[in-house]
């Protein structure tokens, strides 16, 4: 038997066949068009599922399960999507149309973040743990928490919005509302703002940096610009990096002392710094972790091993909560 993984995006739906270990055996995707009414983003989603059984060789029955990891609040008890910022979704019974159009009744659905969490724990960095969290520093943070082998997401569906914790009191505005989130400085976007406020400041005050050349090379500033150009020698670069280090170790610290869990997986753009940003993090997050002494177990920080397939296959494995 195999699983169908959807992952829903504001501009593409990705989705792949997937069997008993995680493996994708067969991907596929096509455009949202995110514009039209839910109703037919539901159809193609349901098309995509049958057009990939037709392309691998495998019948509808031979799928015993579809997996929808969306953005949003997603209400896998009753199959709908609650609320979707980038999307036509509200209180939408998305499980029942692509059931229906798919042809079974074991549709679930869950938020993309926590589908990645619960992936990353099934088959990725946090696999063989009950308590797992897992970060994605991207655009914004995303973040999914894994209780018991199950996903938390509160009473209402809407919880493990670990990116909107603040660190900084009335600090940075960041896109919710609020004031010193942790993704307003941990995300990618974040740290893309660091560095254009440290190349601006260099220019004013003379101050030559790498930054500039590989800023003009690239033709933009990234969430690498500081990486590279610190791990050249730059000062200036080594300045962004640094703060932007103990802020994201600020926020990691802040969540091995809430949930204490026994791996804290890193993915997202960010996460391809690799062995060296959790080398760099740790000694940061264990003086400020509750039993950072060794009083008691620690938690692992790992980098996550999924990448960019981490919500189709989470979202496949949503069949063995």
């Amino acid at each position: 038997m195999y699983r169908i993984g959807v992952d829903l995006g504001g501009t593409n739906i990705a989705a792949g066949i997937v069997d008993e270990k995680g493996n994708i055996l067969i991907k596929d995707s096509v455009p949202t068009r995110a514009e039209r009414p839910a109703e037919e983003i539901g159809a193609d989603i349901a098309a995509l599922a049958k057009k990939l059984c037709e392309s691998f060789g495998c019948a509808a029955s031979d799928i015993e399960s579809i997996g929808i990891a969306s953005p949003g609040i997603a209400d896998n008890d009753s199959g709908t999507i609650v609320y979707a910022n980038n999307l036509p979704f509200r209180n939408f019974p998305i499980a029942k149309i692509v059931g229906e159009g798919f042809g079974t009744n074991k549709v679930f659905v869950e938020n993309d973040a926590n589908a990645a969490a619960w992936g990353e724990a099934v088959c990725g960095a946090a696999i063989g743990t009950k308590n797992s969290v897992m970060i994605t520093l991207g655009t914004g943070v995303g973040g999914g928490i894994i209780i018991d082998n199950k996903i938390y997401g509160g009473f209402n569906h809407a919880g493990a919005e670990l990116g909107h914790i603040v660190i900084e009191y009335n600090g940075k505005p960041c896109s919710c509302g609020r004031k010193g989130c942790w993704e307003a400085y941990s995300s990618a976007t974040g740290l893309i703002n660091m560095t254009k406020e440290k190349l601006a400041e260099c220019k004013e005050k003379g101050i030559p940096t790498l930054m500039e050349e590989i800023v003009a090379k690239k033709g933009k500033v990234s969430g690498v610009t500081a990486f590279a150009a610190s791990r050249m020698g730059d000062a200036p670069a080594k300045e962004v990096v640094d703060t932007y280090i103990s802020y994201l170790a600020c926020g990691l610290a802040n969540i091995v002392n809430i949930f204490q869990p026994e791996i804290i997986s890193i993915g997202g753009g960010i996460s391809n710094e690799g062995d060296s940003l959790v080398e760099a993090l740790l000694p940061l997050i264990r003086s400020e972790q509750y039993g950072g002494g060794g009083a008691i177990s620690l938690t692992e920080i790992k980098i996550a091993k999924l990448g960019n397939d981490a919500g189709i296959i989470g979202a496949a494995m949503l069949a063995k909560m």
